[in-house]
């Protein structure tokens, strides 16, 4: 009696090929590989310092409102330190993203179509949050006094 054969994973589907040809892209896939590591790795640093800091230094939770955020951004630091959690961890979802796309859309036009979208939302998000951090004024010069926050002073 012999053991029943296993079928290999997606046998009925298109194969993908794993040759090299003349215009072959490189090494992108190991260089995706190694910045979902060490993005990974460098992201567990910054969201729990981030956590740290505003959760257990300070009053906690009750804390945090606009103010709290107006203050922290007034650092150079701090926007730094959020711009660089914004862009890796975008950086490193997208890629994540990518990878399950390319993993089960079976058609390249879905795959393709599928991969735009991705990369359109991820430079659109990006590039606002990029803004937002870098043009955040929690008083600005034009506004009136029932427009300002409390802790803004009238010009």
């Amino acid at each position: 009696m012999s053991a029943p054969s296993i079928e290999a994973p997606r046998s009925g589907r298109i194969a993908p090929r794993y040759t090299r040809t003349g215009n072959s892209r490189g090494n992108f896939e190991m260089i995706a590989w190694l910045f979902m590591r060490l993005s990974g790795v460098l992201l567990v640093v910054l969201i729990f310092t981030h956590l740290f800091m505003n959760l257990m230094v300070g009053d906690g939770i009750k804390a945090i409102d606009f103010g709290f955020v107006a203050g922290k951004w007034a650092s150079p630091l701090w926007q730094v330190w959020d711009l660089v959690m914004l862009w890796l961890a975008m950086l490193h979802g997208a890629n994540g993203v990518r990878t399950i796309i390319n993993d089960y859309a079976d058609k390249n036009s879905t795959r393709m179509w599928l991969k735009t979208v991705l990369y359109i939302s991820t430079v659109v998000i990006v590039v606002l949050g990029t803004l937002v951090i870098f043009t955040f004024d929690p008083c600005p010069a034009n506004a009136t006094a029932d427009q300002l926050a409390s802790f803004c002073s009238t010009r």
